[in-house]
């Protein structure tokens, strides 16, 4: 079912563009610090095209995407962009630690040109909805660059490994031919593979596949609507094998061992008429509390060490941290859903799959009844902002930014390609693929 292709990458030339130097995070995780960070790190910074600066002055003729198309062709014409020999699919390997903690992990996928599929086609399935805003300054982007900097990332369940053997094979048959440690220290390696029967035996392995975007929704839909205008002006003449039938994607398997999704933690602020023990006794019919007090900075950090060991390890009962602001004496909260809970009552509008999850427990079963935080202020963000780190939403709090935050495990990946298969999307920041994939380390170019 999923069509993946080789394709000749465009990549940047080590010998005047180090990968070191040049290649960035993905647009969307771009901060304006980074943003000059990145202008300041090498003249062939991706950042020109990835995410470059707009100023008042700009004009239709002189833009910042008019900047990025003249920004490609000076370094293709200098040769500091090169077209690979042949077509190849890509080996992508991630070394990382995961972020607050000290084990060491691996992630392993491959690039390919993976054709665009409509959602309606059952190929290709998403998990989160999107805004038009950022589809838009993508879409205007590709229509001037015609060039795919970014990684869609596809995940894809085969028990058997059977890509991941030519992975593996690939990785053992020599060095990289690109190699580099990120501004998180996460080491990326690529490699090549371009024999003919590993190029078969990767097309065969994904043919009865489904995907599911695991980042990348935005680009994802973009490609479609650039898709769709190209065959809107080539009417009868459309050629189905065109270049912008197909994107760039990453694909990585569920059952790979580095597949790494963290908890994305919930802050709540400027809720009116906010009352902590009001929500407590909301939740009192559904969930039991175990509260970790403390009076004192050395207390409260072994309390919140106690509440996030508790949280982990009673995941499967369902559970959800809490930290509010002081209102009488300081504690942490976990709450665990009490057993034989009817999560059709507590939950009435949620579909049964997504019942399962802690966040849509959180949101649908707490966050809008006992606080009044509906998903569409969710959504902008009025009342809700999302930290990795737990000790990030403590800070909130502790600062008087929040009134309180929610401390969460994260998301099962299993659990997302069950949704997402049955045609549903999670609430807004509900997954965090960990690391992200960069941007630049190889290039999709689409015909003109």
């Amino acid at each position: 079912m999923a069509q993946v292709l080789p394709f000749r990458a465009y990549r940047f030339n080590p010998e005047v563009a180090p990968f070191e130097r040049v290649l960035t995070q993905p647009y969307d995780k771009i901060s304006p610090a980074r943003q000059a960070e990145y202008y300041a790190m090498h003249p062939h910074n991706l950042i020109a095209v990835e995410k470059g600066l707009s100023f008042e002055d700009d004009t239709p003729e002189n833009n910042v995407y008019t900047r990025a198309t003249n920004k490609i062709a000076e370094w293709l014409g200098d040769h500091v962009l090169v077209e690979d020999p042949v077509p190849a699919f890509y080996a992508y390997s991630q070394e990382f630690t995961v972020p607050g903690t000290a084990l060491k992990r691996t992630r392993t996928g491959f690039i390919g040109a993976g054709q665009l599929e409509d959602y309606s086609a059952g190929i290709v399935f998403r998990h989160e909805r999107t805004l038009s805003g950022p589809k838009a300054d993508r879409l205007e982007l590709l229509r001037h660059s015609r060039l795919q900097t970014g990684q869609l990332f596809m995940l894809y369940c085969d028990p058997q490994k059977r890509a991941d053997a030519i992975i593996a094979a690939a990785e053992t048959s020599g060095a990289p031919i690109t190699e580099l440690a990120d501004e998180y220290r996460v080491i990326h390696r690529l490699w090549p593979i371009t024999e003919p029967q590993h190029i078969a035996g990767i097309q065969q392995a994904m043919a009865d596949l489904k995907l599911v975007i695991a980042d990348g929704h935005h680009r994802y839909e973009t490609a479609l609507n650039y898709r769709n205008e190209r065959r809107a002006e080539a009417g009868a003449a459309a050629n189905p094998q065109a270049d912008y039938e197909r994107s760039m994607m990453t694909f990585v398997n569920t059952r790979s061992e580095g597949l790494t999704i963290l908890a994305t933690h919930r802050v709540v602020s400027r809720v009116h008429d906010f009352s902590w023990p009001a929500v407590r006794r909301y939740l009192e019919p559904w969930f039991a509390t175990e509260v970790f007090p403390f009076s004192d900075a050395a207390q409260q950090a072994k309390a919140g060490y106690q509440l996030l060991e508790r949280l982990a390890a009673s995941s499967a009962q369902r559970s959800i941290g809490a930290y509010p602001a002081a209102e009488g004496p300081r504690a942490f909260y976990l709450f665990l859903l009490r057993p034989g809970a009817d999560l059709g009552q507590l939950l009435p509008n949620v579909p049964r799959p997504q019942r399962e999850l802690d966040v849509v427990l959180l949101h649908d079963g707490i966050l809008e009844p006992a606080l009044g935080i509906t998903l569409e202020a969710a959504a902008k963000e009025m009342n809700l902002s999302y930290e990795r780190e737990a000790s990030a939403a403590i800070a909130a709090v502790d600062s008087g930014r929040a009134q309180v935050s929610f401390l969460m495990n994260p998301v099962d990946v299993e659990k997302v390609v069950e949704i997402a298969t049955a045609n549903e999307v999670l609430p807004q920041k509900s997954t965090d693929f960990y690391p992200k994939l960069l941007s630049g380390i190889t290039m999709y170019r689409l015909d003109p």
